[in-house]
């Protein structure tokens, strides 16, 4: 009797048959994980967003016509001064706003990371964020009562015998709306950033002989740089998208890229072809910004040193 052939001949090939579907479970696992949530975004955003894409083909489409053809005169179209202006003018508003609040709030973060005194931290950086928890509708309409010639602002300056300003529908009063509607994204992301950082490279740079401000820009800064580069695309992707505070604050000389979606959309225009070419525009320049911070925002701090 052949001996190879028996119980024990085909106890190998039983085990790797169990180690297969052990790994087929294991792989399958996640994905049943992460199923839902595929689903969501696959429903919610790519659908969404090839069905704007579709629509940004078909040239002078409108509400209740059929499409007729396809074509690329949509995007032509934004190459046009005018359009090219107004996506000039929003990329302006968002740079502006992001170095605004990253001016404004590296140092309060900082204060509040490595300053401030731990048993009131929490508080205060509740404080600062209490501004969240109201509508940005309501804010804004709380600055246009500051900025305009009748607001509060004005009513000091005349009290001091200073000369009154019309910030009003003007692209400062953008600035100041935007940029107090989007620094405590900054600030909540840099003292996540700075909550972590190292103090003892600091002093190991004093001890060196590094003063503060080359120790602040040699230690501090690339060990934040993440969080640098993450606050800024935030404010960045949100503000370059922001409709409310330049509508309100702007006035008709500050169209911006979103309020010229609407009025493609819902406004007099009612051009949904090229409001869609418009969008996917505005996806793009979103989806440039995330991905230069996926390839550069990530780099290991001793780089920046």
């Amino acid at each position: 009797m052949d001996r190879g052939i028996g119980p024990t001949a085909a106890l190998p090939k039983a085990l790797n048959m169990a180690t297969i579907g052990q790994k087929l479970r294991a792989s399958v696992r996640p994905l049943g994980l992460l199923g839902p949530a595929g689903i969501w975004l696959l429903l919610l955003i790519v659908l969404p967003t090839l069905l704007i894409g579709e629509l940004s083909l078909v040239p002078g489409l409108r509400p209740g016509e059929a499409i007729e053809g396809y074509g690329l005169l949509n995007y032509l179209r934004i190459l046009e001064p005018t359009y090219l202006q107004v996506l000039q003018r929003s990329a302006t508003f968002a740079m502006g706003t992001t170095l605004l609040c990253l001016l404004l709030g590296f140092p309060v973060a900082y204060w509040l990371a490595l300053m401030a005194p731990k048993r009131w931290r929490n508080l205060l950086l509740v404080l600062f964020i209490l501004p969240l928890w109201t509508s940005s509708l309501l804010r804004t309409y709380a600055w246009i009562t500051l900025l305009r010639r009748s607001g509060v602002i004005n009513l000091v300056l005349s009290t001091l015998g200073l000369p009154t300003q019309d910030l009003m529908n003007t692209p400062w009063a953008v600035y100041i709306g935007m940029t107090y509607s989007f620094l405590p994204y900054m600030v909540l992301i840099l003292y996540a950033s700075l909550e972590r950082l190292d103090l003892q490279l600091l002093e190991a740079a004093a001890d060196l002989g590094a003063n503060p401000r080359i120790a602040f820009w040699r230690v501090t800064v690339p060990q934040t740089m993440p969080g640098i580069a993450a606050g800024c695309l935030l404010v960045f992707v949100t503000s370059l998208g922001d409709f409310v505070v330049p509508t309100l604050l702007g006035g008709p000389n500050s169209m911006t890229i979103s309020r010229l979606i609407y009025n493609q959309f819902l406004g007099v225009a009612r051009n949904w072809g090229f409001g869609s070419a418009l969008s996917m525009v505005l996806i793009l320049m979103v989806s440039l910004a995330i991905a230069l911070l996926l390839k550069y925002g990530d780099r290991n701090p001793e780089l920046y040193s």
